[in-house]
């Protein structure tokens, strides 16, 4: 499995998935099994990731959760991603650093369209504006039911922007989980969804064994 990594070229890896899947934390365990393999990473996340994305993601996460409708959060997340994409994601991806970020336009398109009601045909408008062709190579969706993650969430501390929208009902959770999944069937070559409930490590260890078939399946 090293060869394929060290055949690969640099890959922009994101993380999706509900409140309380515990993204943050398979993030780091798979940036330290890339980085002990000799792989250049660069970990960032959404919003946020540069300067000028993070003057908007405090607008963003701060607040009542209807403070802005589902159009103003579609396009205050689209400029902050719009930032992000040009002073970080394309730069360190062009210097071959592998680039893995929680949170991505996948996002925007399920909090906002699934969860706020924004037509799928504005949000594909906005993206194929923004994103153009830097769409991940690869996505991991940590998947589990919406009142699971939420029973996660609210036990623990975290930052505002999960606070933000932990506090809006269910059913709009339940609607975002089943937004993720959409996403994943219509999209098989880019995303794989793992099974996020269980222990850290068994979440890991599916994880890894979905990367390495992906990058098998890309070496064939």
């Amino acid at each position: 499995m090293t060869n394929l990594l060290a055949k690969s070229r640099p890959l922009f890896i994101t993380f999706e998935g509900g409140e309380g899947v515990g993204k943050s934390t398979q993030i780091r365990s798979f940036c330290d099994y890339l980085i002990k393999t000799g792989i250049e990473v660069v970990m960032t996340r959404e919003p946020g990731g540069c300067d000028n994305a993070l003057v908007l993601r405090k607008l963003l996460v701060e607040g009542d959760p209807d403070r802005w409708d589902g159009i103003s959060e579609t396009l205050l997340y689209s400029a902050a991603r719009n930032e992000h994409l040009r002073q970080v994601i394309r730069p360190e991806l062009s210097k071959g650093r592998w680039v893995v970020c929680d949170r991505f336009a996948d996002s925007t398109h399920v909090y906002q369209g699934e969860g706020r009601g924004v037509p799928y045909d504005t949000l594909e408008y906005i993206s194929n504006i923004v994103v153009a062709d830097s769409w991940p190579d690869l996505t991991f969706i940590l998947d589990m039911p919406a009142e699971a993650g939420l029973s996660r969430a609210h036990g623990r501390q975290e930052d505002m922007f999960e606070n933000r929208f932990e506090s809006i009902e269910e059913s709009f959770h339940q609607r975002v989980r089943k937004g993720f999944l959409k996403i994943a069937a219509d999209n098989p070559d880019r995303c794989r969804v793992i099974n996020a409930d269980g222990s850290i490590e068994e979440v890991h260890d599916r994880l890894l064994k979905a990367f390495h078939n992906y990058l098998q399946e890309k070496a064939a």
